[in-house]
């Protein structure tokens, strides 16, 4: 059996040596405004677990990605793990996060209103918050490993990935995007936004990290949706609204407790999401 070290410690992921390769294993802790909170959402681990595997299959013919496999390996098999695995190639990630913007909401919204822009990219006038855009828009970001990861220029971008990587990553982040975006919608939920991340194996791109989670995206349902306005959301926005109502809280650690019915409300929007995309029931 291959030794096994933890590695490191993420906001929301575990993530362990397993000889040459990876093990990720998914919490239910919940950051927001890059705050670990005291309290986790029961079973939101293997929902952001399962919603990446439901992704990644269907796109593995298409996209290569660090994947090997979803199952406990032989011998280190925890009740706790369940579902909450993946095991996976190591990769050099890249140094930009892929976000990808369909709709005007956030800080693509707030930016908006104050410059008719979005990360430098012009759009129409009179445009109104959660519109769609005229064309999904990468705005990629940094990568902070403290703190809040912050916008890149188009140049900014390039310099840091050089040219050729940066149009590989924006076309694949985009075709990933429109055809998630595609598939969700015809199951009753918009991916407003999203961010993906990449690594290499020597010369290979791979997709790497989650993968269109609730964690990952913003995800709208069809049924409510209207430009105008703010959206009722699947994602963690629900949190971030009631924090936002906290008077007491700056955003800084350390995060406030969160009252059991938001917890519950939060839970509950995870798996409604997890079923409406893939059709199955969830068993945690």
């Amino acid at each position: 059996m291959s030794e096994l070290e933890l590695i490191h410690r993420g906001k929301v992921r575990d993530v362990y040596a397993y000889g040459s390769d990876l093990l990720l294993v998914a919490s239910d802790r919940l950051s927001a405004f890059d705050v670990i909170l005291p309290d986790p959402i029961p079973g939101k681990g293997i929902n952001l677990t399962q919603m990446s595997r439901y992704w990644f299959e269907a796109l593995h013919v298409s996209i290569p990605s660090h994947v090997l496999s979803f199952e406990v390996p032989v011998g280190l098999e925890k009740p706790e793990w369940k579902g909450r695995i993946t095991h996976c190639r190591r990769t050099k990630p890249m140094a930009i996060e892929c976000v990808v913007r369909g709709y005007l909401a956030g800080s693509g919204w707030n930016n908006y209103q104050k410059t008719g822009k979005v990360q430098g990219f012009a759009l129409p006038v009179g445009m109104k918050e959660s519109e769609r855009l005229p064309e999904a828009l990468f705005t990629p970001s940094t990568k902070a490993q403290e703190g809040h990861d912050e916008p890149l220029t188009e140049e900014g971008a390039r310099q840091l990935v050089g040219d050729a990587m940066y149009e590989l990553l924006k076309e694949r982040s985009l075709r990933i995007y429109r055809w998630a975006h595609e598939h969700a919608l015809e199951r009753g939920i918009i991916i407003a936004d999203t961010k993906f991340e990449f690594g290499m194996v020597g010369e290979e791109v791979l997709l790497i990290d989650e993968l269109l989670t609730p964690d990952s995206s913003r995800f709208w349902p069809t049924e409510n949706y209207g430009p105008g306005r703010g959206q009722a959301s699947f994602d963690k926005q629900y949190v971030r609204d009631y924090l936002l109502g906290l008077k007491d809280w700056n955003r800084q650690p350390p995060g406030p407790v969160l009252p059991a019915d938001i917890i519950r409300g939060t839970q509950a929007k995870y798996l409604e999401a997890y079923e409406k995309i893939t059709g199955k029931k969830l068993d945690w």
